[in-house]
C-alpha cells in the first residue's frame, strides 16, 4: 500500500508538499507542483488515513443524523436534502434508524458520540427522554430537526404546522366545505398537536364548532390511513372533507374511498401535509401542504457548519413556512382537466 513518501518521491517533492496539497495547506504549492501530486496520488492510488488526519484536524468531518423511520418518504427525502448539503461543505452524513423505538434512538446517539461526530441531527420519535442529559454533557453541537424538543443548547429547525394546517383547512372551507374532519397523526408528537391546533382555529373563525368534527388520531403511514378512513367514511355522518396530517395517511384515504364508492373530490375533498413526491402521482393527485425540505437541510446544515467552525456561535430557532400545492382532491382542477399546482409543482 503506496504511503505519503512514496507520492513524494513519484512526484518529486517532500512529503510535506504532499501533506499541503492534501489539506489545502496554509503554504502556497506552485500549480506544476500541485499537478505532480495529484497525478502521483492517482497512479499509486494513495488514500490518507481518515483517522489520522482527523486527530490533526481535530474534526471528523461527519456529522450524525437520527431519524424514526427511513421507510417513511418524507424523512427518506428529507435525508437525502442534508446529505447534500452536507456533501458541499464537505462532510458526509452517518445514518440512525430509530424505527420508532426510543432505546434503539439512545443508541444510535451514544454510537455516534462515541464514532466523534463533529455534529448531530436529530429528529426525535417520541421525546428523547433517555437520552437529553447525557447529550448536554458533551460540547458536540446539536440541532433538533423537525421537533420541539427542549435540548440545552441545541438549535431548533421547524416547519410551522399550526399555520399550515390553518391554510390548509381554510382551503377546503373556501370550496364550501362545512363538515371538515381531521385525520392526524400520534397525539403526543408536536407536529400533530400543533397541526390538529391550526385545523380547530381555521373552523372556529369560520363559526363551527371543530368539537362536532370528527377528529382522529393514528399513527402516520399508508395502512392507518386506509384504516381510519375507512372508519370515517363508513359511518352514519361522514365528513365531505379531510384535512390529513401526512400524504402517507392520506394515500390510505384514497384507497378506503374507492373502495366505499365514495368519489373524490365530488363526495370527499381532500387536502394533506409534506408534499412528498408520491403525492403529486395519486389519482385524483393529493393537494397539500408542502414542507421545505431542501430550505429545512441547507438551514440544519449550515447552523452546525458555523457552530463547528466558530464554537461561540448561539444555538437558535429557525421556523420555516410550508406552501399550499392545490390539485385534484380538492377540487382544483383547471379547465382542461388538470391539477393547478400553486408552486408550480407538477409531475
Amino acid at each position: 500500500m503506496a504511503n505519503r513518501s512514496d507520492v513524494a518521491r513519484l512526484a518529486g517533492t517532500s512529503p510535506s508538499v504532499v501533506s499541503y496539497v492534501l489539506n489545502d495547506g496554509p503554504r502556497g504549492v506552485a500549480p506544476a507542483t500541485r499537478e505532480r501530486v495529484l497525478a502521483a496520488i492517482a497512479e499509486l492510488g494513495y488514500r490518507p488515513n481518515a483517522v489520522a488526519r482527523s486527530l490533526r484536524m481535530s474534526r471528523t468531518m461527519t456529522f450524525g443524523l437520527v431519524i424514526p423511520d427511513n421507510s417513511n418518504p418524507f424523512f427518506a427525502e428529507l435525508a437525502r436534502c442534508i446529505e447534500e448539503v452536507g456533501f458541499e461543505y464537505g462532510y458526509t452524513m452517518l445514518l440512525g434508524n430509530a424505527m420508532d423505538d426510543d432505546e434503539r434512538e439512545a443508541a444510535y446517539v451514544r454510537a455516534l458520540l462515541d464514532r466523534q461526530v463533529d455534529g448531530l441531527i436529530l429528529v426525535p420519535a417520541h421525546g428523547a427522554r433517555t437520552w437529553i442529559a447525557e447529550l448536554s454533557q458533551t460540547p458536540v453541537p446539536r440541532l433538533v430537526l423537525d421537533r420541539q424538543i427542549a435540548i440545552p443548547h441545541a438549535t431548533q429547525v421547524l416547519v410551522d404546522n399550526e399555520a399550515g394546517a390553518y391554510e390548509a383547512t381554510a382551503h377546503l372551507l373556501s370550496h364550501g366545505h362545512r363538515r371538515i374532519g381531521c385525520l392526524a397523526g400520534p397525539a403526543d408528537l408536536y407536529p400533530t398537536v400543533d397541526r390538529v391546533a391550526g385545523w380547530r382555529r381555521a373552523l372556529s373563525e369560520a363559526r363551527l364548532d371543530p368539537d362536532a368534527s370528527p377528529l382522529v388520531h393514528v399513527p402516520f403511514g399508508r395502512a392507518h390511513g386506509y384504516r381510519a378512513g375507512r372508519q370515517l367514511l363508513g359511518g352514519a355522518q361522514p365528513p365531505d372533507a379531510l384535512f390529513v396530517a401526512s400524504d402517507e395517511q392520506a394515500v390510505g384515504v384514497l384507497r378506503a374511498a374507492a373502495e366505499l364508492g365514495v368519489r373524490v373530490p365530488a363526495d370527499l375533498a381532500l387536502c394533506s401535509f409534506d408534499g412528498i413526491e408520491a403525492s403529486a402521482y395519486t389519482v385524483p393527485a393529493l393537494t397539500t401542504m408542502r414542507q421545505p425540505f431542501e430550505e429545512l437541510g441547507r438551514a440544519a446544515v449550515e447552523w452546525l457548519v458555523s457552530r463547528v467552525e466558530t464554537p461561540a456561535t448561539p444555538a437558535t430557532r429557525i421556523v420555516l413556512a410550508a406552501r399550499l400545492v392545490a390539485r385534484g382532491s380538492c377540487g382544483c382542477v383547471d379547465p382542461a382537466g388538470g391539477d393547478h399546482a400553486i408552486d408550480g409543482d407538477q409531475p
